[in-house]
């Protein structure tokens, strides 16, 4: 998709009202997500902090969560957004998800402009990774150490 198709100033405005309910009394910094689907609806979350900072959940995964609760689809453009209402690069987990659910076409709109997926999580694993390990054999010990035992 190219960016110009895209309707920015909505994805925009849908994280920042995402942003303005985020759940952040550690921080302070509340952070809004948006996506929009490949089939045109919006989708979006924000980030819910937690005493255990471990299980904080980012705002890109509670959008991620409200694509699969409203049916599911294909990400082709999302939008994580500040307390100051700029774009934020996504964290590494968050571009996994992303990518998992929008793929290496997926349009960010980071701090410095508009980037593909291919930029912004280079080298990504994704599920073909798992297929083509499904399919192939399990190595045996022998092959994962040399012939007398040592690695």
């Amino acid at each position: 998709m190219d960016p110009t198709d895209i309707d920015w100033d909505a994805l925009l405005a849908e994280a920042i009202d995402a942003m303005e309910h985020a759940y952040c009394p550690y921080s302070n910094f509340p952070v809004g997500a948006a996506g929009l689907t490949a089939d045109g609806w919006l989708v979006s979350g924000c980030n819910v902090e937690n005493a255990g900072y471990g299980v904080t959940l980012c705002a890109e995964c509670g959008m991620v969560s409200d694509l699969i609760r409203s049916g599911g689809g294909s990400l082709v453009a999302v939008v994580a957004v500040n307390g100051n209402e700029e774009p934020v690069a996504p964290c590494g987990r968050c571009r996994q998800l992303i990518y998992e659910h929008g793929g290496p076409s997926c349009l960010v709109l980071m701090p410095d402009g508009v980037a593909p997926m291919t930029e912004v999580l280079p080298g990504a694993f994704g599920p073909h990774d798992l297929t083509s390990v499904a399919q192939a054999a399990p190595a045996s010990s022998e092959e994962k150490e040399g012939h007398d035992g040592s690695l």
